[in-house]
C-alpha cells in the first residue's frame, strides 16, 4: 500500500519560533530545572517541523514558550523577593546596631 502525503505547498514554509535562545539564556540565568525542559521543547520544534509534524512542532513551540516564559517570571520574582529581604533585614540590622550603641 502506498501512502499519500499532502502535497508540500500545502504546509507553512517556515517553521514555529523554537524559543532555543530564550530557553539557553532562561538556564544559565535564570531557572535550571525550567530552562532544560525548554531546551528539550525547543529542540523538538526543528526535527517536528522538518518531519512534517507541523501540528507537533506548534505544541513543541508552544511548550518551550511556556517554559521559557515561566522561568523567566519566577527568576524575576526571587529577585524582588531578594531585595525585599535584604533591604528589610538590612534595615532591621542597622535599626539592631543603633539601638545598641545607645547603651
Amino acid at each position: 500500500m502506498e501512502q499519500s502525503f499532502p502535497p508540500k505547498s500545502s504546509f507553512p514554509q517556515t517553521p514555529p519560533k523554537n524559543w532555543l535562545v530564550e530557553s539557553i539564556l532562561a538556564t544559565i540565568f535564570c531557572c535550571l530545572p525550567l530552562g532544560v525542559v525548554g531546551i528539550v521543547y525547543a529542540a523538538q520544534v526543528n526535527s517536528k517541523f522538518a518531519s512534517g509534524d507541523y501540528e507537533g512542532a506548534i505544541r513543541s513551540s508552544k511548550e518551550a514558550g511556556r517554559f521559557a516564559k515561566l522561568s523567566f517570571f519566577i527568576s524575576i520574582g526571587l529577585f524582588v523577593l531578594g531585595l525585599i529581604f535584604l533591604f528589610a533585614f538590612g534595615g532591621w540590622a542597622v535599626l539592631q546596631g543603633r539601638m545598641n550603641n545607645d547603651y
